[in-house]
């Protein structure tokens, strides 16, 4: 939650109590250095032990709560028909309104059965922006994927507050160029993750939607991070002012026929799940899941997670929990960008992204200047930052370099994890 104190700042507030803590090391610059050196300069290789504030990645890091660990303590560990599955299938119709369920180990593999469904070779699936797993899975199986970002979604600095919305001309330009029956379906990801965690707009995902089923394909939502998109929809999108983060949610499935998700972001989890209205749909995943995940009533995840994550659903409909990691990062964003730090505007829902090209600009691309920049980081302050630019971008059939659209130092923040010093 944002406060604004009497001399008229605005600060995020910490709506939770801290109960445990975890001690954090801050070594001196030169071992930092000679632990970056001994990682070939690639901050994935650190060691936890040397690291001062880990800002590598949101996913599997965020705090959870003591009522998601109470949960964990009254698991049903049976190997079918788990009591702990059906609470998971009741906080999903709660939240989302959807009534089949698919537990799986995390994001990804739940990426993979809907890809071994959906996608034949020749197909073509467009999406608002890629993210590296759903890209590999689906080139796997002969699909071809496409981008149909507006061009200003790669202007770093901006005031669009959807920079995540899909171009629906494109998409138009794309259904006649290849036909409907070629097109696997629509994907939309909430608050994108590879150009700066930025949402889309809920007209936007209408307006889709209404296109997609002129032509009778599915839309399918990675709702990782859907919350915070619903969050962010809450304070853009003048429509939704007033309306609950559950009623935001539920409108944004009411335009999609299948969503999947990675647990270790909004619902605070080690572990996935794809859901969906259509039976059809279920019918046709549920014979994989035995065969990748697990049977139909785990799928891979302990039942432990399964309840844990049941409750992490319904608490990110909290204002306070969906804006814990937003208010942080628009205050992280902000105090960049006064001290003249060229960071991606506006504040997304996931991290604070530094433009690697404009804050190192004598860095050829060719050189990774955001791989560059996150190690700097590290060096000068003992902070794990991640490369998000053409290190991260796969190579082509030949093995040459695809220059990645942006080239960005992410620091993430996980969900109730730093207080606002640390962030300062």
């Amino acid at each position: 939650m944002g406060i604004k104190l009497s001399d008229g700042r605005e600060i995020p507030m910490e709506m939770h109590k801290v109960k445990i803590v975890q001690k954090t090391n801050l070594i001196p610059a030169r071992q930092r250095l000679e632990a970056m050196t001994e990682s070939g300069y690639n901050t994935f290789l650190l060691r936890t032990r040397d690291i001062f504030l880990d800002m590598l990645t949101d996913s599997g890091t965020n705090a959870m709560s003591d009522n998601q660990l109470a949960a964990m303590m009254v698991s049903d560990d049976a190997y079918a028909g788990s009591e702990s599955y059906y609470k998971l299938c009741a906080a999903v119709k709660e939240v989302f309104g959807l009534e089949y369920v698919l537990p799986a180990h995390q994001g990804r593999a739940a990426e993979h059965l809907l890809a071994k469904v959906l996608v034949k070779p020749g197909d073509v699936i467009p999406m608002n922006y890629h993210f590296t797993t759903t890209r590999a899975h689906f080139e796997i199986l002969g699909g071809t994927v496409h981008e149909l970002f507006h061009d200003s979604a790669l202007e770093t600095t901006s005031a669009l507050p959807f920079k995540g919305n899909l171009d629906v001309t494109k998409l138009q330009a794309l259904i006649r160029q290849y036909g409907a029956d070629k097109v696997s379906f629509v994907r939309m990801e909430a608050t994108t993750n590879l150009i700066g965690g930025q949402p889309f707009s809920l007209a936007n995902l209408k307006e889709v939607q209404k296109l997609a089923n002129q032509h009778n394909i599915p839309v399918v939502l990675d709702a990782s991070l859907i919350s915070e998109n619903a969050y962010l929809i809450k304070q853009r999108e003048k429509a939704y002012a007033s309306a609950s983060i559950k009623d935001i949610i539920q409108e944004m499935m009411a335009c999609t026929d299948l969503m999947y998700l990675s647990g270790r972001k909004s619902c605070a989890v080690r572990g996935g799940m794809l859901a969906t209205n259509n039976k059809k749909y279920f019918d046709q995943l549920l014979p994989w899941l035995p065969v990748y995940e697990g049977f139909m009533t785990y799928g891979g995840m302990s039942t432990k997670e399964i309840e844990a994550m049941a409750v992490g659903i319904r608490e990110m409909v909290d204002d306070h929990v969906a804006g814990s990691s937003v208010e942080f990062i628009k205050h992280f964003v902000n105090e960049l960008d006064k001290r003249g730090v060229p960071v991606v505007t506006p504040p997304g829902g996931l991290a604070c992204h530094v433009d690697a090209k404009k804050f190192v600009p004598h860095i050829p691309q060719q050189q990774y200047p955001a791989g560059a920049l996150s190690a700097a980081i590290y060096i000068s302050s003992g902070v794990r930052s991640m490369e998000r630019g053409t290190i991260s971008t796969d190579r082509d059939k030949d093995g040459k370099e695809i220059m990645a659209d942006i080239e960005l130092a992410r620091l993430a923040v996980p969900r109730r994890i730093f207080t606002l010093s640390q962030i300062e």
